[in-house]
């Protein structure tokens, strides 16, 4: 089987099982796989992109198949600069493929060679995102069980440093 690279583009703000799974799964059906990390400016990150990095890099160890960049601009602009046309996503639900599809399109429009592969995440992922973790957590609840240990205590030494966070 010929495997080629792909992207996986996101805030990753924090990462959580879901993103994981995604990713185990991507590296089976491609040699090499970009992360993507998004600055996310307009999402308001929890975490800065070098923070972000820093935990994927510690849940991920050093799988030479797996690249972790910043991403800040467009993505069609990322994937030319890079050479690679193919672009993960995630699907946790159908509320998730309108927005994904449109963006999908606007890439492909943009960048004709660009195609996006739809991966719906294992079963026991498919509620969970890094808004409702970051929440969770916000309230002093235990995340534990959502994501790796180092970013379940990243967010809880954030509570700690911000009682009153919202």
């Amino acid at each position: 089987m010929n495997k080629s690279r792909a992207i996986y583009p996101g805030s990753f703000d924090p990462v959580h099982f879901g993103h994981l799974d995604v990713i185990k799964r991507s590296t089976h059906l491609f040699s090499d796989l970009i992360i993507a990390v998004a600055a996310s400016k307009s999402k308001g990150p929890f975490f800065s992109v070098e923070e972000r990095m820093a935990m994927l890099r510690e849940t991920l160890g050093d799988d030479p198949a797996i690249t972790i960049l910043p991403l800040e601009g467009l993505l069609v602009d990322f994937a030319r600069e890079h050479g690679v046309f193919t672009v993960i996503r995630g699907l946790r639900a159908v509320s998730d493929f309108e927005f994904e599809f449109q963006m999908a399109l606007m890439n492909r429009k943009l960048e004709p060679r660009l195609e996006t592969v739809y991966l719906t995440p294992k079963e026991d992922y498919t509620y969970l995102s890094s808004r409702i973790m970051k929440e969770v957590a916000r309230f002093g609840g235990d995340v534990s069980q959502l994501a790796p240990s180092c970013v379940s205590e990243r967010l809880a030494r954030m509570r700690v440093r911000n009682p009153g966070a919202e």
